[in-house]
């Protein structure tokens, strides 16, 4: 099991020690996500305006819409990856009927090649047989 981790951050302006088994870094950068979203807030005018309840509400509303969009967007990246694996093998299944049919014709080109040669083989062996009857008749 993971050692549990204590870490003192600064969040709007306050001391505050995170506890959790994630790394320091991890939580010095949860710790800075947070502090960063209150100077978006501090940044409009209307936030000042607020009561201390109103900004956390606003904060944790900020917060889980965040979240939403990122959830989202893995979701969406998910989907992409999925229809790209899907893309990937069927591609594959491809190239492995192609490779197939591919030494199929390699195959039927030996023997067409085998054919074409022993047909002109005859060809000669008849040439020769014809010639040397045509020699026989002249003599004859």
């Amino acid at each position: 099991m993971n050692k549990m981790n204590n870490i003192e951050v600064i969040i709007n302006n306050k001391r505050y020690t995170l506890r959790g088994y994630e790394s320091e870094e991890y939580l010095q950068k949860v710790a800075s996500y947070i502090n960063n979203k209150h100077q978006e807030f501090k940044k409009q005018d209307f936030y000042k305006l607020l009561d201390t309840e109103m900004k956390g509400i606003l904060m944790q509303i900020n917060l889980v819409d965040d979240y939403f969009k990122i959830r989202s967007n893995v979701k969406e990246i998910e989907d992409e990856n999925e229809s790209k694996s899907t893309e990937i093998f069927e591609l594959k299944h491809e190239l492995i009927s192609v490779q197939t049919k591919l030494e199929a014709a390699k195959k039927e080109i030996e023997v067409l090649k085998k054919e074409l040669n022993d047909s002109q083989k005859k060809i000669i062996r008849l040439e020769t047989e014809q010639t040397r009857l045509e020699r026989k008749r002249e003599e004859g």
